[in-house]
């Protein structure tokens, strides 16, 4: 009996380093993708399937998915930019590089590196629903 649990604890141990491995999913920028802004509603900050409503304020052109968003974004200056998660600078978002996850979610970046960076880390943890880049007070 003592045999057999020594020969177990050996197992054990010899297994124990593989067991206490990081276990964190390995991302390799698939779950991010560039998308047009066309394809983005500016204000709930969700990418569609087929081009939204163009929304022209002040020689810039955002994006809305129904007239209550362009009335949003036409009213409210502060729905028209976002935080590029990378570098923490706010960006606006008829010019800022767009990434969409696999959920439709958008964020807004400066650059294409920073979305590329953005992209090669893990997938942020959904919320509860809330928007990462805020403003997701109107839902559809």
């Amino acid at each position: 009996m003592k045999t057999i649990l020594l020969a177990l604890m050996m197992v054990l141990t010899a297994f124990a380093p593989a067991m206490a491995a990081d276990t964190s999913p390995v991302h390799d920028g698939t779950w991010l993708k560039p998308t047009e802004a066309q394809y983005v509603c500016m204000m709930n900050n969700k990418m569609f399937d087929k081009p939204q409503i163009a929304i022209d304020i002040e020689g810039k052109t955002y994006y809305g998915c129904c007239p209550m968003c362009a009335d949003k974004l036409k009213n409210d200056v502060s729905l028209r930019t976002a935080t590029d998660p990378v570098s923490g600078k706010t960006v606006d978002k008829a010019s800022a590089v767009i990434g969409a996850d696999t959920h439709g979610m958008t964020y807004y970046f400066e650059s294409k590196e920073n979305l590329d960076k953005f992209a090669s880390g893990p997938m942020p943890a959904m919320d509860g629903g809330m928007e990462m880049n805020g403003h997701g007070d109107h839902k559809h």
